[in-house]
């Protein structure tokens, strides 16, 4: 290893992307970052993956809505109701 490196005509190289992934910035409370860095530490792993997993937790346990889970408005509820009465 040389004692001395020239880096006058350096220049700063262009950060890799992650494929993928998106960096973005975001404000979360000062105890949930705390927990999530105090776990990550156990865990040997780090904190922003964890909270990844977590939302990826979250998301999973999302149930899928589809046109049959909308609410029952009244304006439907007195449609089935009309139609259920003529059809007797």
């Amino acid at each position: 290893m040389r004692k001395e490196y020239d880096f006058s005509k350096a220049t700063r190289g262009a950060v890799v992307a992650s494929p993928g992934k998106t960096r973005i910035t975001i404000m979360l409370d000062d105890d949930v970052i705390e927990f999530f860095r105090a776990k990550a530490e156990a865990q040997g792993t780090g904190y922003q993956t964890l909270i990844n997993a977590a939302l990826r937790a979250a998301l999973a346990e999302e149930p899928r809505k589809s046109s049959e889970d909308k609410p029952l408005t009244a304006a439907v509820l007195r449609k089935i109701l009309r139609e259920e009465l003529q059809q007797q």
